[in-house]
């Protein structure tokens, strides 16, 4: 049986291959998916296309080599943490920038139905300007 902590992990796997739609083969249809106010794509997106076409095509836009180092997971059941580093450069700027984050996802039959972000956007606005 598939645990939500292997939802998550198999989530940060596609992300690490840059697989944007096996990252979206466990998310709700109607996922709320947050990204910190003052981070680049900051909002909450709903669904899986708008996270797709407002947070990772904009990452993927704006950065290059922006990934997720996940460095820990914390099985809460039906919430998850994974805690870890931003690492990129900003292709505006060609400042690189490292940042701790920790995500909180929220599951439910075994669905993403949750997402949201936590970090210092003063390390990623610095690269930005």
């Amino acid at each position: 049986m598939t645990t939500n902590i292997d939802i998550v992990r198999a989530h940060y796997a596609a992300s690490a291959r840059g697989n944007i739609a096996e990252m979206m083969l466990d998310v709700s249809p109607q996922v709320r998916w947050t990204e910190m106010a003052g981070f680049p794509c900051a909002g909450t997106w709903v669904g899986p296309q708008a996270v797709a076409d407002n947070v990772f095509a904009v990452l993927g836009r704006d950065w290059i080599d922006y990934r997720f180092e996940l460095h820990n997971l914390i099985d809460g059941g039906d919430q998850v943490i994974g805690v870890g580093t931003y690492h990129g450069t900003n292709r505006a700027t060609g400042k690189a920038m490292q940042a701790r984050v920790a995500h909180v996802w929220k599951l439910q039959g075994g669905q993403i139905v949750a997402f949201e972000q936590f970090t210092d956007t003063l390390l990623v606005h610095q690269a930005m300007s």
